[in-house]
């Protein structure tokens, strides 16, 4: 298991109860139909690095398939599960997150949405068919990507920045090196026994990426890290979808928007299952920030590639800032 010290406990709400009270009620809610929701989408971006969305037009049935299909896969035994994996690094895994030591409460499929997950793996499954979990991940990935790239567009607009698509085409791009993540964190009863400690599902980390989207079921466990340094709970909202700025985002505006630090803690009596985008742009993409929004000032960061950028946050622990090594004068 992985315990957190004491001295991390500090600003940490207590999950197993999942109490109201600990909720933290600011986190920005903006509706995509409405005229001004691109102001506030920048504004969300400058003050969390993270919101939710409603309205965003994700059809109801490709969110019912896919969970279903989730719940069907993590509920068939351990040994039958791991004929999916390892992850090399998309297939099944369990506990192990990435390469470098990081440990936690869950178990995840890992996918590209570029084809280039042999879905195969299932096969060996009995009462898997690999085509039913293909279809399920195309019909929603394609939904959600169109509203991650809808979202990109407000925020260019709403930065004032032309052509609007210039955070978008590089999700649409057909070298776009998205992915997809299933998560499902199981109910962990031993959470009782460790008094007032917590146990960590998925460390404290930041999406490299450009932008994340994240759906989840009604089951607490989400916090995200205030600017002020204090942890708080998310309240689980499985009609509506929470967006975060990742690395990449924050290169790009300049440090202007702030890529969220995020981390899962685990529940003693409910199972958690997210479903997570991660829109990533082409390997060969040069990462900087855009000259329209440096008004003169010096750019915080090295121009670097996503190949770059990825190998190197590859090598790092969940936890690392990973930017630092790009930064070319101190981030405000």
């Amino acid at each position: 298991m992985v315990v957190l010290s004491k001295p991390a406990m500090e600003h940490f709400s207590i999950v197993n109860n999942c109490k109201s009270s600990s909720f933290f009620n600011g986190v920005p809610l903006i509706d995509l139909s409405k005229p001004d929701s691109k102001n506030l989408i920048v504004k969300a971006c400058e003050e969390f690095g993270f919101f939710k969305v409603i309205n965003h037009g994700v059809p109801t049935e490709f969110i019912t398939k896919l969970e279903s299909e989730a719940i069907k896969f993590f509920s068939f035994p351990l040994s039958e599960k791991q004929k999916a994996g390892p992850p090399d690094p998309f297939g099944y895994g369990n506990k192990k997150i990435g390469p470098n030591g990081d440990f936690g409460w869950v178990e995840y499929i890992l996918v590209s949405t570029n084809s280039e997950f042999n879905y195969q793996k299932f096969a060996s499954i009995l009462g898997v068919n690999p085509e039913t979990i293909r279809t399920a991940v195309n019909d929603y990935v394609s939904a959600v990507k169109k509203m991650a790239c809808e979202i990109l567009e407000m925020l260019a607009e709403g930065l004032n920045i032309h052509p609007r698509n210039v955070f978008s085409k590089l999700l649409m791009d057909e070298k776009s090196d998205s992915v997809f993540r299933l998560n499902h964190y199981p109910p962990c009863p031993e959470i009782q026994q460790l008094s007032d400690n917590n146990l960590i599902g998925f460390g404290e980390h930041t999406d490299p990426q450009i932008i994340s989207v994240l759906r989840s079921n009604n089951t607490c466990g989400l916090q995200i890290l205030l600017k002020n340094g204090h942890w708080i709970s998310v309240p689980p909202d499985p009609n509506s979808f929470f967006i975060n700025v990742g690395d990449s985002l924050q290169v790009m505006t300049n440090g202007r928007f702030k890529s969220v630090r995020h981390r899962v803690l685990a529940n003693s009596v409910k199972s958690r299952l997210s479903m997570i985008f991660f829109g990533g742009p082409p390997l060969s993409e040069k990462i900087a920030p855009l000259a329209s929004l440096m008004e003169g000032g010096e750019s915080l960061y090295k121009e670097f590639t996503w190949f770059e950028y990825k190998k190197s946050a590859y090598k790092t622990r969940l936890a690392d800032n990973r930017l630092v090594l790009f930064e070319k004068v101190a981030a405000k």
